[in-house]
């Protein structure tokens, strides 16, 4: 009888194609990047509790987001990423803020989903102070005399 051997050579090479494991790959247009980041609740969260206030420690989103820190420091990863928030340390604290144009960004994504584009309110009171004035400036038209 003879006995089986311990250990089976695998040859790496043999077996690489067919189990590659395949990157996850990552978008370069940055308004991918922001609107995904956003898309997911647990960083939502965190966006709205800066939109709250001034500046918030990442010390305080876990009782915000329910999660604990290794989560949120993935969560604000990817909102730092995508452009969404800075970040500055002081001493062994990290506090973050909004970043200053992502409003912008996001009034921008949103201008070009609408057919036409949006009316800034300034110009819409503009036009319907035109109108307005247009139709008091008409003489009355009085019917056969």
């Amino acid at each position: 009888m003879t006995a089986l051997p311990r250990f089976v050579n695998i040859e790496n090479d043999r077996y690489a194609a067919a189990m590659a494991r395949t990157l996850r790959t990552t978008t370069q247009d940055p308004d991918i990047r922001l609107l995904a980041a956003l898309a997911d609740p647990t960083r939502l969260a965190i966006v709205r509790e800066l939109a709250a206030s001034n500046e918030t420690c990442a010390c305080d989103f876990t009782a915000t987001c329910d999660v604990g820190q290794p989560t949120v420091s993935h969560h604000l990863r990817v909102l730092r990423e995508a452009g969404v928030v800075t970040s500055q340390r002081r001493g062994q604290w990290i506090y973050y803020r909004l970043a200053p144009d992502v409003a912008v960004r996001l009034a921008t994504i949103a201008r070009g989903m609408i057919p036409g584009g949006l009316i800034p309110a300034t110009d819409l009171v503009a036009r319907r102070r035109d109108a307005a004035t247009q139709a008091d400036a008409k003489p009355a038209v009085s019917g056969p005399v």
